[in-house]
């Protein structure tokens, strides 16, 4: 089951994924709101979007290129208060990507980076036996929802940026029901935008290099799904000719932690388990672009692509012109 979220003038439509139709859904004008009604019944999600499926359907195309009034929101986020979604991911837990930053922080060709130990933990570690625990993957901040962004919005490099590339992953998305309990609501395309030039100059910069816009959707995979083995592609468009394309893969099978793990090591903290929330959390990336030498440039467009996940997730990038200002904290 695919869903999706709208606006037009008139304000937020939930709907449903049919081919080349999106079918409407009444009562509720976000998925959100969907999730909650099935945490309170205890039907499953799917059962709750056949309730109130509708006979009224958009034509799915038009939208998707951007030739309709009606426009693609974020796949998931809180409707109401954007900062009680926290927006997180795990990195180094595909073996591509590990190889990506020990190349960027290798010192000498003999020394293995504390980057490539991490991946090698989660080999040794990250898939434990179902009920147990295992180790403890890397962990990011990025921000709350203010950071989302849809498909076909802008992701913008700020001033104070050395860069911005992209990182296409697969990411969960989470609410937290009224007595703690998270539950995950179903899977999203994601494009993880962070500066690899920050991280780059320092490991220790990878924190601050992650707080950027990142972009989830357009279609959330709910209901039942398989996330053992996952194929797709990522490219780069730079006046409408591709200038680098590769071959991605997710899932369980190519990753280095079970989802059961990350899963645990997200939601074990208090905090995490506030009821009401919603997280999303990005599972990390195969291979991004900034590896294989490419910068991105303004006016370039990013898509990530996963079979069985819907269409692809586009974004233009921007860089902002002008330069770094500084902000001066005023003293009551």
């Amino acid at each position: 089951m695919h869903l999706i979220q709208l606006a037009d003038a008139h304000g937020r439509r939930a709907g449903r994924v049919e081919h080349d139709t999106i079918r409407l859904l009444d009562s509720h004008s976000s998925i959100y709101s969907l999730a909650l009604e099935a945490i309170e019944s205890g039907a499953p999600l799917a059962a709750v979007v056949e309730r109130h499926a509708t006979g009224n359907t958009l034509p799915y195309d038009p939208i998707y290129e951007g030739h309709s009034e009606w426009r693609i929101l974020p796949s998931f986020d809180h409707p109401e208060e954007p900062a009680r979604c926290l927006v997180s991911g795990t990195g180094l837990t595909h073996k591509a990507s590990a190889e990506n930053r020990a190349a960027m922080h290798q010192k000498a060709a003999a020394a293995i980076t504390d980057s490539m130990r991490m991946y090698q933990l989660g080999l040794e570690g990250g898939t434990p036996l179902p009920g147990e625990i295992g180790v403890q993957p890397e962990w990011f901040y990025k921000g709350n929802g203010s950071v989302l962004r849809g498909h076909g919005e802008t992701l913008t490099v700020p001033p104070f940026a050395n860069d911005g590339g992209e990182e296409p992953e697969i990411a969960g998305v989470y609410v937290i029901g009224p007595d703690g309990q998270p539950y995950r609501v179903g899977l999203t395309v994601g494009n993880e935008f962070s500066d690899h030039k920050m991280e780059r100059q320092n490991y220790l910069y990878l924190a601050p290099s992650k707080l950027r816009n990142c972009s989830v959707g357009p279609e959330l995979v709910a209901g039942e799904y398989s996330f053992d083995y996952v194929a797709g592609t990522v490219s780069v468009r730079r006046n409408a000719e591709v200038v680098w394309q590769k071959d991605i893969f997710s899932g369980e099978k190519n990753m280095s932690h079970s989802l059961a793990n990350l899963e645990y090591h997200h939601f074990k903290y208090d905090e995490h388990r506030r009821p009401g929330d919603v997280h999303i959390h990005f599972f990390g990336a195969d291979a991004f672009s900034f590896g294989d030498g490419i910068a991105l440039q303004s006016g370039d467009v990013t898509e990530v692509a996963f079979e069985g996940f819907g269409k692809p997730l586009r974004n233009k990038v921007e860089i902002a012109a002008e330069p770094e200002h500084f902000l001066a904290v005023k003293r009551l």
